[in-house]
């Protein structure tokens, strides 16, 4: 790990302190110009003495604004240390976790991995519009039936077509064949430019899909493509699980990823997180906030230095090692209740090196389902399948109280 480290108490309670010294202090300078001011001190107090051992209620309540893209010229310097802070975070995902080269990726903490996802397909949108004059129209969104709502939304926000893959009921993998009929089909009615989402854990299911799949069939078109890489849900743990994992930016043909720490990190929500190689998040650039130093290239503009320091302080209490030994914990967890449901002959789907396992509706009572809370596919309609994810807070001893009385009702 060249960036990851795990942190004292200490350390970590003096870095963001340092941080916060670096950032404008709205309650000790005279700043006139700013739109903003620290969370207001009738409600949230700032002299209460358990902040002083608290770094990310200190950061809440100071409200740093870390608008714009601090991996790209220039940023609002009254901010400067929680965009450092926002920086290191960055270089640990990029670098350490998915194998960028230091210096060499753009990126910002985004509110939420579904802005996260249309970020990408904006800025992939926009240079296929900016360097090569392509119409909305020639421009197609690829990616599996499987893929969160994120991208349908930025189908239709961008107004740009989603061409959906199907993939196989009981593996989730796409559909290598299909994809090639869908991909030649569209090239026949115009389509020229596709930007390929690969899911590295889809939100029902943990399914993984094979970027190469993608690849594959879009060079056998000979067509220009982008692809990008939805670590939403995975990101914090496929890398860890599948040390042998080749699905990060050693592969040239990957462009982009989007990890969220508010799932597996447990960070605060609204911290969702967008990493892209160089040369191409310019392409969002808006050159019309031009009273925002730097201008910006985000989709959401203002957001909370916060959240940064929440991820930072999360990261850096693990280490890369501590986090391997608990993404290997919930793993364990995991290969338990498979191991159950197997000795009870229940049908489900589990990708081996992720914690969700999704189990047939036909194998589950719905009553023991909601009793346990359990996600179907869909609320209205014929389910298919329930979801159960393991979290920290997901214990060998619940797993067991769900085991014994589904083999009680004899798996339904």
């Amino acid at each position: 790990m060249q960036y990851w480290k795990k942190l004292s108490q200490l350390e970590r309670k003096n870095r963001i302190q340092q941080a916060l010294q670096e950032n404008i202090s709205f309650t000790k300078d005279i700043s006139l110009g700013f739109p903003a001011s620290k969370l207001d001190g009738k409600v949230f107090y700032d002299d209460a003495p358990f902040l002083a051992d608290a770094p990310t209620l200190q950061t809440y309540v100071a409200n740093p604004n870390n608008i714009g893209c601090h991996t790209f010229g220039a940023s609002e310097s009254v901010f400067s240390g929680t965009q450092e802070i926002e920086r290191e975070v960055l270089n640990v995902i990029a670098v350490d976790i998915f194998k960028a080269k230091p210096n060499e990726f753009d990126g910002y903490i985004a509110p939420g991995g579904t802005e996260a996802n249309i970020q990408a397909i904006w800025v992939f949108r926009n240079e296929f519009m900016h360097q090569y004059d392509a119409k909305l129209e020639e421009i197609a969104i690829l990616a599996s039936e499987d893929t969160h709502y994120s991208i349908p939304k930025a189908s239709n926000l961008l107004q740009i077509d989603w061409l959906k893959i199907p993939v196989g009921f009981e593996n989730r993998e796409i559909d290598a064949v299909a994809l090639g009929t869908i991909i030649l089909e569209a090239k026949n009615k115009g389509k020229k430019y596709f930007i390929a989402v690969s899911n590295l854990g889809t939100t029902m299911f943990g399914s993984v899909d094979n970027p190469e799949v993608y690849i594959s069939a879009l060079e056998n078109q000979q067509v220009m493509y982008r692809l990008h890489i939805d670590g939403a849900y995975g990101g914090f743990v496929y890398p860890f699980s599948n040390r042998d994992s080749g699905i990060n930016f050693n592969n040239p043909k990957i462009s982009s990823i989007t990890i969220d720490a508010h799932k597996m990190l447990q960070a605060p929500y609204g911290t969702g997180i967008y990493i892209c190689r160089k040369g191409l998040i310019e392409n969002t650039l808006t050159k019309e906030a031009e009273y925002v130093e730097g201008m910006d290239l985000t989709l959401c503009g203002s957001r909370s230095g916060a959240n940064a320091v929440a991820v930072w302080m999360i990261l850096f209490t693990y280490g890369g090692h501590g986090w391997f030994e608990k993404v290997s914990i919930l793993q364990m967890r995991t290969q338990f209740l498979c191991q159950e449901l197997d000795k009870l002959g229940v049908k489900y789907f589990r990708e081996p090196f992720m914690n969700i396992v999704t189990i047939d509706s036909s194998d589950l009572p719905k009553t023991l389902a909601e009793k346990y809370r359990l996600v179907p596919q869909q609320h209205q309609g014929d389910n298919k399948w329930y979801k159960i994810v393991v979290m920290d807070h997901v214990e060998v001893e619940h797993l067991t109280s769900f085991v014994m009385e589904l083999k009680a009702v004899g798996n339904g």
